[in-house]
């Protein structure tokens, strides 16, 4: 018969805060096994303490913890290992019959060594997890403060994540928790104070024991700050309840964003503000227009598609609204909305946002009356097409048409005749949306509708992630192109008959026509 695991939660420190069931399992477990640092000091042994019997003692030390490691998997491979050998020790006391209490810090299964124990032996012995009150919770109790209320939203994050990452996530919370502090204090105070959040956050060393700290995180020596420490950042909600003005203090928070943006065309004298809708280039920030920059820099709210959202700079003041990719008028109504409260509001779009971009979808959003005195603008981004001509050399030299491959919103017969047409009338073409997972054929059958009408030689240029370090260029032909390579990162330029290509590759369509005289 096996022995049974049990993963028992100490809490924050105290050992007063050790729940009932877990005191009785590590007094009465043949075999204890704890984790420690590379020291083989164990802050979970050492809450346990005053509840041990006399058992088996296995010591499960980390080989490295944020050290360097000459491991020839790196530290992931190192860290693996590890848990492969720890896994293999409790395994024999298992398989002996053994009963086996692994100890954790607050909760086992909240960011606990513990979980890489258990995906190990789970699956082959009974296993049980003992909750414990989490060093979220240890944190909180001692800043005595209400961290969420209401439907206010907790993001609970790790400080190691990128400083541009954290600030774009304690924007979008309302309340949040820090975890996993140390060298990584600097970076998280740089996040807050981007996120406009560093007045909100405290932080908290050794909640719960003695040596406890409780100060405001502005405040915090950073180089006094350990690892098992946490930065707690109370409810936006919280705080207006506590000033017995429940949503008074929201008001006058925009209020002042709105006061801060009347000089780029917000109307607080009519009751609405702004919406700019702003293209941001292809990719780079090279390729962000000043003016773009500026507005970005002045507005309260940003929206659009996630990862177009994600390029816009965090900063204090500013919050962030990512969504889908196929809801653009709802996206552009809670824009609107928000405007309509008296907001100077952002929409973003990658490239131009006037071709095919969020440009349209806020006009067609803004036809609702109840829209009717909120400003939109249109500020022009560097578009892909004109990002790709330029690597190519000067394609769109002469006429051209531009079209979106994707039928979503009109019917592919539709699409196909206008190929057709612009084929016929000899316009270079620059196609958008080329090909996706959902839509793999439609590209290949764009190009049997342009042989359809046009030479095999005709050239074809393929650029993929232009302007960013991945980007690649390809020059082709109309008869070779294989409509398979590309993607959605990519955007297809098919030439005129004059287009031409240099013997350096570089591809210019002429800005005259040759006019065959009829014999």
């Amino acid at each position: 018969m096996t022995g049974h695991l049990y993963a028992v939660g100490v809490g924050p420190g105290d050992p007063d805060l050790v729940t009932v069931r877990a005191a009785r399992l590590i007094g009465q477990t043949p075999v204890l096994a704890y984790f420690s640092g590379p020291r083989g000091t164990s802050i979970a042994r050492g809450i346990a303490d005053p509840y041990v019997g006399e058992p088996i003692e296995e010591l499960l030390r980390y080989p490295v913890t944020t050290g360097t490691t000459d491991h020839q998997g790196g530290y992931y491979g190192a860290i693996e290992e590890f848990y492969d050998a720890a896994a293999d020790r409790l395994a024999a006391h298992l398989s002996a019959g053994r009963d086996v209490v692994v100890l954790a810090e607050g909760d086992p299964l909240f960011y606990g060594s513990y979980m890489y124990l258990h995906d190990r032996l789970a699956p082959r012995f009974p296993a049980t997890i003992v909750p414990g009150v989490t060093s979220m919770q240890g944190a909180t109790a001692a800043l005595a403060q209400g961290l969420a209320r209401h439907e206010d939203v907790l993001t609970v994050l790790p400080g190691t994540l990128p400083v541009p990452d954290l600030a774009w996530r304690l924007a979008q919370t309302d309340a949040a928790v820090v975890l996993k502090l140390g060298r990584t204090f600097p970076g998280v105070r740089e996040a807050l104070r981007q996120a406009g959040r560093l007045e909100d956050a405290w932080f908290v060393e050794r909640a719960s024991q003695d040596g406890e700290r409780v100060q405001p995180v502005a405040d915090v020596d950073e180089s006094t700050v350990p690892y098992f420490s946490m930065i707690v950042v109370v409810g936006r909600d919280n705080r207006a309840d506590s000033a017995g003005r429940s949503g008074a203090v929201r008001r006058s928070e925009s209020a002042k964003r709105v006061d801060a943006g009347n000089h780029n065309g917000s109307h607080p004298s009519s009751g609405a503000g702004t919406v700019s809708v702003i293209g941001l280039g292809p990719g780079p920030a090279y390729w962000l227009t000043p003016e773009a920059a500026a507005r970005l820099a002045e507005v309260g709210h940003v929206y659009g598609y996630a990862p177009y959202v994600d390029r816009v700079p965090q900063r204090p003041g500013l919050q962030r609204h990512p969504s889908g990719n196929t809801v653009e008028v709802d996206r552009a109504r809670a824009a609107l909305a928000m405007a309509a409260r008296g907001e100077a509001v952002a929409v973003v779009s990658g490239g131009d946002a006037g071709i095919f971009g969020m440009a349209s979808a806020v006009f067609e959003a803004a036809t609702d009356p109840a829209y009717a005195h909120v400003r939109v603008e249109v500020l022009p981004g560097v578009s892909a097409a004109q990002a790709v001509a330029a690597r190519a050399g000067a394609p769109l030299g002469a006429d051209f048409a531009v079209l979106s491959l994707s039928d979503r919103l009109k019917p592919w017969p539709v699409l196909a005749e206008r190929l057709r047409a612009a084929a016929r009338a000899d316009l270079v073409l620059a196609l958008y949306n080329p090909r996706s997972r959902s839509r793999p054929t439609q590209l290949a059958d764009a190009r049997e509708v342009l042989l359809e009408v046009r030479s095999p030689d005709t050239v074809v240029v393929v650029g993929r992630d232009i302007g960013r370090a991945e980007e690649s260029l390809t020059v082709t032909t109309l008869g070779d192109f294989d409509p398979a390579t590309v993607d959605m990162k990519c955007l297809v330029l098919i030439g005129a008959a004059s287009t031409r290509v240099t013997p350096a590759g570089q591809v210019w369509t002429p800005r005259f026509v040759e006019v065959v005289a009829p014999h």
